[in-house]
């Protein structure tokens, strides 16, 4: 008899049940893990909550040995929705700490998590328009609904794009491209996607759940041990991107928003910038004074 006894994890419905209400998670009795991001059963809204969870979710969930591949995904057609204004509000009230424990931290650990940590291939599932996409882009494998509208909002409100999107655009796209819209804010469309790499696929909205499973399903007809070896081959450029790149980055957000006391609370509703309309009341709208620079905007 051992001296000790292996530490528990917490089983896969305990996970589900812990994230619940940041994410809908459900398993096949095969092991393919379906993770859907939502708020109140609605698109997400982005919050210092949801910030927390997720790269808590991708280490639990990723180092689950009954958990063969996860796919990612959104809820309807809109991926990462308002700033819930509430939620952020400690930016104001003690905005040290909040910085960088809730953000420099966190926001990094979103991406750390899913790259480093996870063992089985992911599959992102680009199901809406809006920002904050690399959560979807940086999986191993990336399918787009063919409506959706991708754009990095950072500059358009006054900060650095420094918090993982720059990492993914850059990994993905030619650089002048990356350079474009990572400085300019300007949208792209689903062709444009494809066109620079940043997905492998495009599928009407109805089917792109099943054409999920069924990626899921060829990589589950291999060797499970090869499988698992096999993604982390494929992920060391992004492993190296991650260590290269996003501590320096992210830092430098932060200092941007300090420099001028840009908090996320009064950040402007990203589903007016991408032209949709939840179906839930915003947390936030675009000021009176915005002005959109020249060639951007929903109309664009």
């Amino acid at each position: 008899m051992t001296n000790t006894n292996y530490v528990r994890w917490p089983s896969f419905d305990e996970i589900a049940e812990m994230f619940k209400e940041h994410f809908i998670i459900t398993r096949t009795p095969e092991g393919v893990c379906t993770v859907r991001m939502h708020t109140n059963g609605g698109p997400l809204i982005w919050s210092m909550e949801l910030h927390d969870a997720i790269g808590k979710m991708w280490r639990m969930l990723g180092t689950d040995r009954d958990t063969e591949v996860i796919i990612f995904t959104g809820t309807d057609d809109i991926w990462v929705s308002d700033f819930e204004a509430e939620s952020w509000m400690p930016e104001t009230t003690d905005p040290v700490n909040t910085r960088y424990d809730h953000m420099f931290i966190d926001g990094r650990r979103m991406l750390i998590s899913m790259i480093h940590d996870v063992e089985v291939p992911t599959i992102g599932v680009l199901s809406g328009s809006g920002g904050h996409t690399e959560l979807a882009l940086m999986c191993d494998f990336a399918i787009a609904a063919d409506d959706i509208k991708i754009l990095d909002p950072h500059v358009l409100v006054g900060n650095v794009p420094g918090d993982g999107i720059h990492s993914c655009f850059f990994e993905l796209m030619p650089y002048r491209q990356a350079v474009w819209y990572l400085m300019t804010g300007d949208m792209m469309t689903a062709e444009d996607a494809l066109k620079y790499g940043l997905v492998s696929e495009l599928v009407p909205r109805e089917n792109l759940m099943d054409r999920a499973n069924e990626i899921a399903g060829m990589l589950m007809k291999q060797n499970r041990i090869v499988r698992r070896l096999s993604t982390q081959v494929m992920r060391r450029k992004w492993k190296q991107r991650i260590v290269d790149d996003l501590d320096m980055a992210f830092g430098t957000e932060m200092l941007g928003c300090f420099s001028d006391s840009h908090e996320h609370s009064f950040m402007p509703s990203v589903n007016e910038m991408v032209g949709k309309q939840p179906n839930y009341q915003g947390n936030t709208k675009l000021p009176v004074d915005f002005q959109w620079p020249e060639g951007t905007g929903p109309k664009h």
